[in-house]
């Protein structure tokens, strides 16, 4: 009776999520993390449905999150069968690059491939692998710090976008 128990509470989790404290009783306090403006993508959940942003949008695919935009990410089926330095182009062409990307490989951590991770470090890009539910936890700090984060984030359950 009690690992469902825990096993529930371990499923309804949230992920780490602030705004900035406007239009409440707080009003005139300032949230000296978020700026003038609260980073614009945070996310909400994580399930096998897919993330869940904070205002209300749901991806159920593979997605890049940079300078405050989703990107849909077509990515092979299998985790690191097939791919190649062109699955992360965008971190070639992007200015500025991010500082630091956040790779969540999904319900479990996935090392990344060594050549990846190269060519990744010799754009100047920084890589953290994690499982997904951590990358967005820590891409949502990190963000809301003001850094120039990036994340590429699998979800818990593989599937395609329609083109």
């Amino acid at each position: 009776a009690i690992a469902p128990l825990l096993r529930t509470r371990i499923l309804s989790r949230t992920l780490h999520t602030s705004g900035a404290l406007r239009n409440q009783k707080w009003s005139h306090l300032t949230n000296i993390l978020a700026g003038e403006i609260p980073p614009p993508v945070q996310v909400k959940s994580l399930s096998d449905a897919g993330l869940l942003l904070q205002d209300g949008r749901l991806f159920p695919s593979a997605c890049i999150f940079l300078e405050g935009e989703v990107l849909l990410w077509e990515v092979p089926q299998t985790l690191w069968k097939d791919w190649d330095e062109s699955k992360f182009g965008v971190f070639e062409i992007v200015v500025p690059k991010p500082e630091i990307l956040l790779i969540g490989t999904g319900k479990s951590v996935s090392p990344l491939p060594s050549a990846l991770r190269q060519h990744l470090n010799k754009l100047g890009i920084q890589v953290d692998v994690m499982d997904s539910w951590n990358a967005c936890t820590t891409y949502n700090l990190l963000a809301e710090e003001g850094r120039r984060v990036a994340a590429a984030l699998l979800p818990l359950k593989q599937r395609s976008w329609k083109r």
